[in-house]
């Protein structure tokens, strides 16, 4: 009987962590695509700011085995603070603990930069946007570039006035990446977190997806195959067709928002949930956040809407209970933060095989490539590469 995903020949690292051992176990396309890249990762600071979980400590193992000195920060309210104390056990410079709010993750970022590096591997685009600030190679003269996992810090770093001057490859740019990771990776992920969060029957109710992107499209298709009633709101035309052509219902949001029972958003921008939208929300609606930063909701418009919050668990899994002045009540879980990250266990391993996969290949491509200033994709070629590693991987 074959095994989907083979152990790679060589022995693997091991923390002596359990939920980052059991993940090297399955992430055979990562580790055989470090060890493939030594030379051209050996002697390299990386700085990182990614979700410390099992698999970024899986990714964070095999650099350092691989000669790589890594220094890394989470984002705030995702860390998992076990796998980070593995990490710092295993001799790794770790900065952050789950508690952090957006005051000490901007401080983690500058500690992280300290280390001089000269690779880059983003999440949110922190790390860039402030390197970029601090005058990219000017104020750290051994960066080369980086890498940006999210489509959230893809939109960030191009927005920035001026580019940054080095290159920046964003992984979410890349096809195979928004296929596996992001459709049926994140769909998976997202409505698991939600269930461990809630413990609400899925069947039969209204959820509404904001965002028909590969994240969002991924969310309806799952809570569709569970039963739910979808409807998308989309603006734009090729992903609203796709969205229809799926079997869900289509319309503008405002007239979604009333018979919405579950609300997630996975549109990456902020403010899309205003006051306009809340006034239309369903009494009883419970929101969940899909994309990176929890900004998709506007915060003030409804604190100026509540008169009370009735919270339930721990601060970093609340479900938060708003009574509104007009007597509805919306429960908003964790903060709208990524659900996938505060109340389950992230996306699954091998949809994470693929994405670190393609991190740690574009970091070894920064370092040796002769790749333009500014945000841009994996070169193509490179992509279809690990596409053919992962696809032989996945049918063995």
């Amino acid at each position: 009987m074959h095994s989907s995903s083979p152990a790679p020949a060589r022995a693997l690292p091991a923390l002596g962590h359990d939920g980052t051992d059991w993940a090297l176990r399955y992430m055979p396309l990562l580790a055989s695509t470090v060890r493939r890249h030594t030379a051209a990762l050996a002697g390299k600071r990386i700085a990182m700011c990614l979700h410390i979980e099992p698999k970024t400590a899986a990714l964070v193992a095999l650099l350092t085995e691989a000669g790589a000195e890594v220094t890394l920060t989470g984002s705030p309210g995702t860390t998992q603070d076990d796998t980070a104390d593995a990490l710092r056990a295993a001799g790794v410079t770790v900065h952050g603990r789950r508690r952090d709010d957006l005051a000490d993750h901007r401080r983690n970022i500058r500690q992280v930069l300290a280390c001089e590096p000269h690779l880059l591997l983003d999440n949110g685009g922190d790390l860039t946007v402030a390197a970029a600030a601090d005058g990219g190679r000017g104020g750290l003269p051994h960066l080369i570039g980086g890498t940006e996992e999210t489509t959230t810090g893809g939109l960030r770093i191009r927005a920035l006035g001026t580019p940054p001057p080095f290159p920046v490859v964003v992984i979410n740019d890349s096809r195979l990446k928004l296929l596996v990771e992001n459709e049926y990776g994140v769909g998976q992920s997202i409505v698991q977190g939600f269930m461990n969060a809630t413990n609400l029957m899925l069947p039969g109710v209204r959820a509404t997806v904001v965002g028909a992107g590969p994240c969002g499209i991924g969310v309806a298709d799952t809570l569709a195959r569970l039963g739910a009633r979808v409807g998308v709101a989309e603006p734009d035309p090729y992903r609203a067709l796709e969205a229809v052509m799926r079997g869900h219902e289509v319309g503008e949001l405002v007239d979604l928002l009333p018979r919405t029972r579950l609300l997630f958003l996975a549109t990456g921008r902020p403010g899309v949930i205003g006051a306009e939208e809340l006034d239309a929300l369903a009494d009883g609606a419970v929101v969940a956040g899909v994309g990176h930063m929890p900004w998709e909701m506007d915060g003030e418009a409804l604190a100026a809407r509540t008169v009370a919050v009735t919270r339930f668990g721990a601060v970093q899994d609340e479900r938060a209970v708003h009574r509104l002045r007009d007597g509805r009540e919306i429960t908003v879980l964790a903060g709208s933060r990524m659900i996938n990250l505060t109340a389950a266990k992230g996306n699954p391993i091998q949809a994470m095989d693929l994405g670190l996969t393609l991190q740690a290949r574009s970091l070894a491509a920064v370092a040796t490539l002769p790749l333009e200033a500014g945000a841009q994709p994996l070169p193509p070629e490179v992509d279809r590469e690990i596409a053919a590693d992962f696809l032989t991987h996945l049918t063995a």
